[in-house]
Parts: structure tokens; C-alpha cells; sequence
């Protein structure tokens, strides 16, 4: 891959979600990401249906961009080439359950006799401290402690998780944040270091609006639907065939929604001439607007909303945005050729880089596909010694 990020090389230890995410994210900005996994069995995303022709949906969604090599790191020539890559690489990221990383010998400290500028990224439930550090824990768990299901669904609900497995997401973002001001560090004063995140700091750490109200008033927010704790009208609202989202962001866009709706009356009335008005009655003011926008389907209400400077967005489904022509404007679908599917559609790259002009993808890697290519061209070893690994069974 083209990018800011070419000539840095990354030893992915991870597996699943957050760590893959996260080192996707680092590829698709230019780096050089070996990924090392299990062989025969692979990271466990590798099993998960629907499958085509033996491959996972899930995995091909997150593992774009980066090298394949099938290596037991639980044996000790399997943890030689571990070192040999971290030896050589800039970045090291796993998110393994706590102690694993310990007991392959492949921890911090391990990785800093062989390289002691290395950025160390580890991503965990609870991270390296605390009363928690030494749990394990996945995303749902994360979004019940991280608050995400106690806000989400709607009022007099059962907490509810949110569809995006967001405490995964959320560390592998912050990984990659972590990681990539460690880089700059390290370029500037020649050092590496530990970062060291976790989902549940993530899900903490994305709270925002709601820590503030919690801090302001000592009151924790619960679920309000689509909808918004502090601002109304503001959610879904149900056209003719289908849902419409209007979010009044400011005094200033109340009358433009009362005019666009066909109630201009509204702006004026006093019960809803505040927003701490419209707060108090949301559910009148909800029940005001679905009346409207019930007349209409969602294409004229986008057409209606536009002219009157109306903040909205229809609600869509995973293959409507995915076929929406501003995702293919912006490139956020784009076609690589897979070693074993062929031609197969991927997301593109969320940052776009104008200097780079158009990105190039490759396909995310079968199992141990670049084996023999990372042995032979990136640590130097001859043929016989490969051979003799793959007849002891440590590659595959």
C-alpha cells in the first residue's frame, strides 16, 4: 500500500477483531504488516459463516493489505521466527488473553532484547493495571461495563448491545491512534515504548457527553431510542416506506423543520419554543412530527428536508449504504483479486490521502500464503532451513 506509513514494519500477533482492526488500519495507511498465525487453524475469524469456497466473511472483512505466514509459536523455532520479525520490525501489536504473551515468551520484555526501540502495543479487556487487568473479556461484555447497553434501545427496554461491536472498534482505534504517536516519538527522540489499551478503557473513554452530564448533574442517562438526552426533535422518524432521521442541532433549524413539515405554526407556539421545552415534551413533539412524515416517503422528504436546510439522512441498510453512490465516490468499495475467490468486494479506506491518488488493496491473505515468502525474502532464510520447519510441523 501507498501511504504515510510506507517502510514501517508491523508483527501482528493478533487475532479476532480489535488487534486485526487495528493492524488493518495501520496497512491501510502504508505499513508493512505480517500477520502470524496458527497453522491449520488460523485466527479463529477464519471459521466463522457464512463461508465461500472455505473462507470467512468475517475475516476477509478485517485483514486486507496484509501477509499471511502460518507459524506454532508455542514451539521454539516458532518463537525464534517471531523474534527474528520483531528484530526487524518497528511495531509489535497483540491482544492476547492475559499471561499468553508471557508464557509464548514473546511479551515486552522479551521483545526488547531483541529490540529495544520497539513500539510494544498490547490490547486487552482491562489493560496492564488495575483489579481487573488479569480478566478476558469480548465485546458485549465490554459494552455492558463500558455503558454502551445501558444507553442504547429504547426507554423501559432491556439493555441492549449495539449492533456495531463497538468496544472492539473503539480499542482497535485507539490502538492505532496509540501506535502511531509512539511512531512519531520514536522518530523524534529514538525511543520505543508500551501502549498499552484496553476495550474497557475504550468504551470509558468514549463516553463523552455523557460522562459531562454525569459530572454536571450526578445523573447517569438511559435509553431514549434514536433519539438525543438533550435535544428534540432529534431521531427516526416513520415515513410512508420507511425511516427518516431529522436531528435539530440549534435553535435555528427548529423553524425550518416546523416549515418543511408543513406546521410553521409550531416555531411559535410556546410550548415548544425552546429546546428545553421540546426536551420536556419529546414524546409530543415525536408524536407531532411522525403525524408529517408519515404523508411522505423517504425520497420527497429528502428532497423537502435539503430545501429547507433540514440536518437528515435516511435510515439505511447495510447494502444500501454499501451501494450508495456517494460510498462508491469516495472509493469506500473497491475490488481485489483473492489468491482462492477470485475477484471479491471490500470495504476501501476510511482516510483518504489526495497526495497518493486512488488506493490499491490487496486481497486479506489465506492461510500462511506468504510463508516461505517472509522466511525467504524479509528474514533471509535459505530453503533447507525452511523445509526442515515445515517438516517439524512449526510452518504451514
Amino acid at each position: 500500500m501507498d501511504g504515510p506509513l510506507r517502510g514501517i514494519r508491523v508483527l501482528d500477533l493478533t487475532r479476532v477483531l480489535a488487534g486485526p482492526f487495528a493492524t488493518m488500519l495501520l496497512a491501510d495507511l502504508g505499513a508493512e504488516v505480517v500477520k502470524v498465525e496458527r497453522p491449520g487453524e488460523g485466527d479463529e475469524t477464519r471459521h466463522l459463516p457464512p463461508m465461500q469456497d472455505g473462507e470467512s466473511h468475517y475475516f476477509l472483512s478485517i485483514n486486507r493489505n496484509k501477509r499471511s505466514l502460518a507459524a506454532d509459536l508455542k514451539a521454539p523455532q516458532g518463537r525464534q521466527i517471531a523474534l527474528d520479525l520483531a528484530r526487524i520490525s518497528d511495531v509489535v501489536i497483540e491482544n492476547f488473553r492475559p499471561g499468553v504473551a508471557a508464557r509464548l515468551g514473546l511479551d515486552l520484555p522479551a521483545i526488547k532484547e531483541v529490540n529495544p526501540q520497539v513500539v510494544y502495543c498490547s490490547i486487552s479487556a482491562f489493560g496492564q493495571t488495575g483489579p481487573y487487568s488479569g480478566r478476558s473479556a469480548f465485546d458485549v461484555a465490554m459494552q455492558a461495563m463500558g455503558c454502551a447497553m445501558s444507553v442504547t434501545g429504547e426507554p423501559g427496554g432491556v439493555p441492549m448491545r449495539m449492533g456495531l461491536p463497538m468496544a472492539d472498534l473503539g480499542s482497535g482505534l485507539f490502538a492505532a491512534i496509540g501506535v502511531l504517536a509512539a511512531l512519531v516519538e520514536k522518530v523524534r527522540d529514538g525511543r520505543g515504548q508500551m501502549v498499552d489499551v484496553s476495550m474497557f478503557d475504550a468504551m470509558a473513554g468514549l463516553l463523552t457527553q455523557y460522562a459531562g452530564r454525569y459530572f454536571m448533574t450526578g445523573e447517569s442517562a438511559g435509553p431514549v431510542g434514536s433519539g438525543h438526552p438533550s435535544v428534540s426533535p432529534y431521531g427516526a422518524y416513520h415515513a410512508s416506506d420507511g425511516y427518516i432521521v431529522i436531528a435539530n442541532l440549534g435553535e435555528s433549524f427548529w423553524p425550518k423543520i416546523c416549515q418543511a413539515v408543513g406546521r410553521p405554526e409550531l416555531a411559535a407556539d410556546e410550548r415548544f419554543d425552546s429546546n428545553q421545552k421540546r426536551v420536556d415534551r419529546r414524546l409530543e413533539v415525536d408524536e407531532l412530527m411522525n403525524a408529517e412524515t408519515r404523508k411522505r416517503p423517504i425520497a420527497e422528504w429528502e428532497s423537502i428536508f435539503e430545501t429547507h436546510d433540514v440536518p437528515h439522512a435516511p435510515v439505511l441498510k447495510v447494502g444500501e449504504v454499501l451501494e450508495h453512490e456517494q460510498a462508491k465516490a469516495r472509493g469506500m468499495v473497491t475490488e481485489v483479486e483473492h489468491s482462492k475467490l477470485g475477484p471479491i468486494r471490500i470495504t476501501g479506506r476510511s482516510i483518504h490521502y489526495p497526495a497518493y491518488g486512488g488506493s490499491h488493496f490487496t486481497a486479506p491473505p489465506v492461510l500462511g500464503e506468504h510463508t516461505d515468502e517472509v522466511l525467504r525474502d524479509v528474514l533471509g532464510y535459505d530453503e533447507a532451513r525452511i523445509a526442515d520447519l515445515r517438516r517439524a510441523g512449526v510452518i504451514a
